[in-house]
C-alpha cells in the first residue's frame, strides 16, 4: 500500500507518494552543515543549461554572424534545461513535481505534487534558495532581453527569447502551483470571501430598513 508522503493536486486525484523508490536518510544526514549542498551535481545542472543558453544568446555575435547555428544551440540548451528542471532538480532539491498525462478519453490532465512537509533534512536551505532564485531570475532576465530585442527591432532573436520565456515560464508556473497548492482552492477562498461580504452587506441593508425611523409628514405649503 502506498504511503501518503506527498500531496497531489489534479482532477479526481488523491494523495500519492512523490518518490516511490525514495532512499532513507543515511546516518548524520539529518543535520546538514549550514551552506552544504546535499545534491551538488544536481544543483550544478539546475544552473548549467539555462546559464549556457543565456551566455550563447549574449555572446554568439562575437564568434559568428550566423543566426541558424546559435538558434539551434540555444534551443537545445533550453530544452535540456526544461527537461532537467521539470524531471530531476525540482524533485530532488525541493520535493516538488508537476507533470501531464492523457486519459483514455484523450483529455489532457495537469498534476502538481508537493512532498508533505517538504524535504527537511534532505537538502540544505542553500540548495532550496538556489533552486527558487534561479527559477525566478531567468524568466526575468529573458523578459528584459525580450524588451531590448523589440526596441532594437531584432525580431528574429525575439522569437528565441519567446521560446526561452515559454519553457522557463512553464517550469516557474508549475512549481509555483506545486508550492502554493490547488489554484481552484485559492479561487474558492476568494469566492467565499466575496460571498461573505455580499451577505454581510445584505444583512446590514435589511437591518437598516427595519430600524430606520419612518419619514415624518411635512405640511404642504401649497394653497
Amino acid at each position: 500500500m502506498a504511503n501518503n508522503s506527498s500531496i497531489m493536486y489534479g482532477e479526481d486525484l488523491d494523495q500519492v507518494p512523490l518518490l516511490d523508490n525514495e532512499e532513507p536518510l543515511d546516518f548524520g544526514e539529518e543535520d546538514l552543515p549550514k551552506g552544504r549542498l546535499k545534491h551538488p551535481i544536481v544543483t550544478t545542472f539546475h544552473l548549467l543549461f539555462r546559464t549556457a543558453a543565456l551566455l550563447v544568446y549574449e555572446f554568439c555575435g562575437i564568434f559568428s554572424s550566423s543566426f541558424i547555428g546559435p538558434f539551434i544551440l540555444i534551443i537545445i540548451l533550453l530544452s535540456l534545461d526544461f527537461w532537467t528542471v521539470k524531471n530531476i532538480t525540482g524533485r530532488l532539491m525541493v520535493g516538488l513535481r508537476w507533470w501531464n498525462y492523457i486519459d483514455d478519453e484523450g483529455q489532457s490532465h495537469w498534476v502538481f505534487e508537493a512532498k508533505k512537509g517538504g524535504l527537511q533534512g534532505r537538502v540544505s536551505k542553500t540548495e532550496v534558495r538556489v533552486f527558487w532564485v534561479a527559477l525566478v531570475a531567468f524568466p526575468v532576465f529573458w523578459s528584459i532581453i525580450f524588451l531590448i530585442a523589440i526596441v532594437f527591432s531584432k525580431f528574429q532573436w525575439a522569437i528565441v527569447v519567446v521560446i526561452a520565456l515559454t519553457l522557463s515560464g512553464s517550469n516557474l508556473y508549475g512549481y509555483v502551483r506545486c508550492k502554493l497548492g490547488k489554484s481552484d482552492s485559492i479561487t474558492e477562498s476568494f469566492k467565499n470571501m466575496a460571498a461573505g461580504l455580499v451577505q454581510k452587506q445584505m444583512v446590514s441593508n435589511m437591518t437598516n430598513m427595519f430600524t430606520r425611523a419612518p419619514p415624518t409628514a411635512t405640511p404642504s405649503s401649497t394653497v
